[in-house]
């Protein structure tokens, strides 16, 4: 297929207020081909159930702007790997509302932050983890909602900052259908995954491949980095401000690998109503422009 056919999967996080639907034409007026959303207030564990009117209103908007495909993100709150068995207990039912949620919105990943043991160990969080992913998936058996596991910055004891650690959890979901993943670049390059050379990139994305396998990469979060390689640290900035720098975006937006893979910023909302989006997605698009 020649570059031109292709179409450029690129947006960013976008506000939902107001209704689900009001997402898509913040994308439209950002200049976005594919959006991330949260499906409630991502600082809450109840909200009210989606109406039949708010679906529609919002499967209407998607396919008249084209914005395909829409990702969707879980509440922060959610936590399956935690010890506290109040917070784990709602982390369940919040999980299995975000894909039933998801699923009516025909999404087909919703990105999950996999979760924290806090004191109790990487070997009690990796297991209480897979056995909740396992728990989840079985109770929304007709969903086609994928779970997309977010590869994180292993700040505090959160799991998933290695490959193998997301590689391990894929494993021990019994229906991998229902399973995919987010790589965040701020994410990976804090937990200790170089790209900022092309030889460093490439080898980053020999890793993943053999390790995970690019048939489970779905979404990719695109971010600079305000602190450096194997910080550890979760911290966001705009493309080329951090880190990270511009090339490793470059390497990203060039590559033919990646094409059929929604990218997408959360980079700050500074200033006016999402023109550091604009901002940053016009160097992103640039660079899509310069593929040879």
């Amino acid at each position: 297929m020649a570059k031109q056919e292709k179409k450029l999967l690129l947006g960013a996080h976008m506000s939902i207020s107001g209704g689900v639907f009001n997402a898509i034409e913040h994308g439209v007026n950002t200049g976005c081909t594919s959006i991330q959303i949260f499906t409630k207030n991502n600082n809450q564990w109840r909200a009210k159930p989606l109406t039949d009117d708010e679906v529609a209103k919002f499967l209407t908007a998607q396919k008249e702007s084209g914005i395909a495909p829409v990702v969707a993100h879980t509440a922060y709150l959610i936590n399956l790997g935690s010890p506290n068995e109040d917070v784990y207990q709602k982390s369940l039912a919040g999980l299995i509302d975000e894909i039933e949620r998801a699923d009516k919105l025909k999404i087909t990943d919703l990105v999950l932050h996999p979760g924290s043991p806090l004191d109790q160990g990487v070997e009690y969080g990796m297991k209480k983890i897979i056995d909740s992913l396992n728990h989840c998936i079985d109770k929304t058996p007709d969903a086609k909602t994928r779970v997309a596991l977010e590869c994180t910055a292993g700040q505090g004891a959160h799991l998933g900052f290695k490959f193998e650690q997301i590689a391990t959890m894929i494993d021990g979901v019994e229906d991998r259908n229902r399973i995919s993943v987010c790589l965040d670049t701020c994410h990976i390059f804090a937990a200790g995954y170089d790209i900022r050379t092309k030889d460093a990139y490439e080898a980053t994305i020999a890793t993943f491949k053999k390790v995970i396998g690019l048939k489970y990469l779905k979404v990719i979060h695109l971010n600079d980095s305000i602190k450096g390689l194997g910080s550890r640290v979760d911290r966001h900035t705009h493309i080329g401000q951090g880190e990270i720098g511009k090339d490793a975006f470059k390497f990203i937006m060039q590559d033919t690998r990646l094409d059929s893979i929604p990218k997408l910023l959360e980079t700050p909302k500074d200033g006016e109503e999402y023109e550091a989006d604009k901002k940053n997605l016009a160097i992103l698009r640039k660079f899509w422009n310069e593929r040879g």
